[in-house]
């Protein structure tokens, strides 16, 4: 690595396309043999004759020919280069052998070794670590691979091809590029399920795990069946290949990785068992292996053209298990804790030196790159995208993306020109969010006249390192209005903000409504409007929205805890009434009722205070907190005898969404 930065506008086309690789892996600890053959054409958009960089790391090249001639070639420390001059403008074939050391391997990229078991991690530049091969995620090709070795298991990419005593064959058809390259070979047992696709073909599926934890993946393999049939049904996309393997692994310097036909997990978002795993483990195993099965189409059937790109593979496949979690569970909780994720990580680096926008400019080290920014909002930014055009748009939008670039490496050009030509908007003021860092702010003010009730917005677009000067955005800002006796006078409606300042009217009001504003958090933005504890106190209660209603309550209880800490003050009867109308309230999911009756929490506390002027003093929080909570469960008191017995599980314990939500809701009132 060198401290030389990549930049986005420095990008060149391969010099060369791959038509298929062929590897022969001959497992040992210490020496590893690979064997490559790499069928080469030149890449047409490149003229002249450019020279051909092999990537590779590490690697003692024992053998190198082309077309069968032997080359005399001699690797750096970064790779080796086939001079232009000297290649055929034509089709070639490029063969080498080198040896490679898995044991000693402890950066686990590559491959290497865990607890006597073969593992690979190529993503983002690991693949340079097993042979000479241009590294980048443009280069797209077929891959037929042959293990040998004596170990009982042996898995690569696609479907298995043919094996025998002490070897396998496994061919991947889908052309993938290297960083999604994989081999495990192992003593390894598998949970074995089967899956019918839409069009009735028969998928074989195996959690691969060591013997005697053959039993801790069941749910896992439950949710890879359902983020199977979820994807056929919502997003029209159908599983690809005759086999699915995971494989859990102890040593793994990622959560999971979306390898083609063979995903590679940390152990921990793969097993589980009710005597010991909590409801949030298996919701993370849920999401996990969501996650990973989603990449099937969005990473890997379409790639990203290069690494500036991340940010369209990860952004819109996070989006995709944010919309899967939804589904199988509370969506309201899971957009409350993803707004969570947001501001605690997310906002923090729009609001440090760190800030970078999603798409960067440039790198130095592509490690880096894995950021909430490039993850988190990414998937923000998706979800703008589907509210402003709305979701039949999207839908058509997506069909459009995947037929247009199935076995492509794609760019966020590709990607806003799809959504242009299938709604015929114009998305070039969208794409800032793209190019620009920061976290919006949005200030808001209201008046009322004569039954007109008018919302006036300005955005304010902070400077970030790099980036003093900011263009408005457009936001799109989900707004609803509510009377004064609680009934919703307008739904849910999609404001679009495209100007510095603008302002929308709502006539024919009989009263002043209260409003109800980013609706579902609709923009990844800061919301500045001055409001009352009665107002906070009204939207808890009456909002339609779970989020503001869920956003109005934490506010207020913030407020009411920073009260009683710095003035002594107690709980007031708004905060009490309101909070008790929703605990029972049985027209809202458990999960969500559990969830509104959580406190701040302290350290929450001291930051809120600290960020008002105040010192904060750690026993005065606990204090107040503690006297909030007995204040809450004096105002539930006749209610919660009944609640806790209704929410009493009848039967086995089980893992499943709704179950856990009731838990959630009956340890919050057995905590009171």
């Amino acid at each position: 690595m060198t401290d030389t930065p990549i930049r986005l506008a420095d990008y060149l086309p391969p010099s060369h396309l791959v038509d298929g690789v062929s590897l022969t892996f001959r497992l040992d600890p210490g020496r590893t043999r690979v064997l490559s053959e790499i069928r080469f054409r030149p890449n047409p958009a490149r003229t002249g004759c450019p020279d051909l960089r092999l990537d590779g790391e590490g690697l003692a090249l024992v053998s190198a020919a082309l077309d069968g001639a032997p080359l005399a070639v001699q690797p750096d420390a970064t790779g080796l280069t086939l001079p232009g001059a000297s290649l055929p403008d034509a089709p070639f074939t490029f063969t080498a052998e080198v040896e490679i050391d898995p044991a000693a391997n402890t950066a686990l990229e590559g491959l290497y070794m865990s607890n006597g078991m073969y593992c690979t991690q190529c993503e983002a530049e690991g693949f340079r670590k097993i042979t000479f091969y241009p590294d980048r995620p443009d280069v797209m090709a077929p891959f037929r691979v042959r293990i040998e070795s004596d170990l009982p298991v042996l898995l690569s990419n696609g479907n298995e091809v043919a094996s025998g005593p002490g070897w396998a064959e496994w061919h991947d058809p889908w052309p993938k590029p290297s960083y999604l390259f994989a081999l495990v070979a192992g003593d390894l047992v598998a949970h074995s399920a089967g899956f019918t696709t839409a069009s009735g073909r028969t998928v074989a599926l195996n959690i691969w795990v060591r013997p005697g934890d053959e039993a801790r993946c069941a749910y896992a393999m439950d949710s890879l069946i359902r983020s199977m049939k979820w994807d056929e049904e919502v997003y029209g996309r159908e599983y690809d290949l005759d086999t699915f393997n995971i494989v859990a692994v102890d040593d793994f310097n990622m959560g999971a990785m979306e390898n083609k036909g063979l995903n590679i997990f940390n152990s921990k978002y793969v097993l589980a068992l009710p005597e010991t795993a909590t409801d949030d483990d298996f919701a993370r195993i849920e999401a996990v292996i969501a996650h990973e099965y989603f990449h099937n189409w969005t990473g890997n059937r379409i790639t990203c053209r290069d690494w500036f790109q991340l940010c369209l593979k990860e952004g819109l496949t996070v989006f995709r298990d944010q919309q899967f979690s939804s589904d199988m569970r509370s969506a309201a909780v899971k957009r409350i804790e993803d707004v969570l994720t947001l501001r605690a990580r997310q906002f923090r680096e729009d609001d440090g030196p760190l800030a970078h926008p999603v798409r960067p400019k440039e790198y130095i080290e592509i490690n880096n790159f894995y950021t909430a920014t490039v993850y988190e909002k990414g998937a923000e930014l998706i979800g703008m995208l589907k509210r402003l055009v709305g979701d039949e748009a999207y839908a058509r939008a997506l069909d459009l993306y995947f037929e247009r670039h199935d076995g492509q490496a794609a760019t966020i050009e590709d990607w806003l020109t799809v959504f242009e030509h299938a709604t015929g908007r114009d998305l070039a003021q969208f794409k800032l969010w793209y190019s620009e860092a920061g976290t919006p702010r949005l200030k808001v003010s209201d008046r009322f006249e004569e039954g007109r009730y008018t919302l006036e917005f300005e955005q304010v677009n902070p400077p970030t390192p790099g980036q003093p000067v900011k263009q408005p955005k457009v936001i799109p800002v989900a707004v609803g209005l509510l009377n004064p006796n609680g009934d919703e006078v307008l739904p849910t409606t999609v404001l679009e903000m495209t100007e510095p300042r603008q302002s929308f009217t709502f006539e024919g009001l009989g009263a002043r409504p209260v409003p109800s504003i980013l609706r579902g958090f609709s923009a990844p933005v800061v919301l500045e409007r001055e409001t009352s504890p009665e107002e906070r106190a009204f939207l808890l209660a009456h909002d339609t929205d779970p989020f503001n209603k869920w956003e109005a309550g934490r506010a207020l209880a913030k407020d009411v805890l920073a009260r009683m800490v710095t003035e002594g003050a107690q709980p007031g009867p708004d905060w009490l009434e309101a909070l008790a109308r929703v605990a029972v309230d049985e027209t809202l999911d458990p999960a969500f009722r559990a969830l509104a009756l959580r406190l701040p929490g302290e350290d929450d506390m001291a930051q809120t205070l600290h960020a008002a002027g105040h010192v904060p003093d750690p026993a005065r929080i606990h204090a107040a907190r503690e006297r909030m909570a007995g204040a809450l469960a004096e105002r539930l008191e006749p209610e919660l005898g009944a609640l806790i017995e209704t929410l009493a599980e009848p039967g086995p314990f089980s893992p499943e969404a709704r179950a856990a939500g009731r838990r959630a809701l009956r340890l919050a009132a057995l905590g009171l």
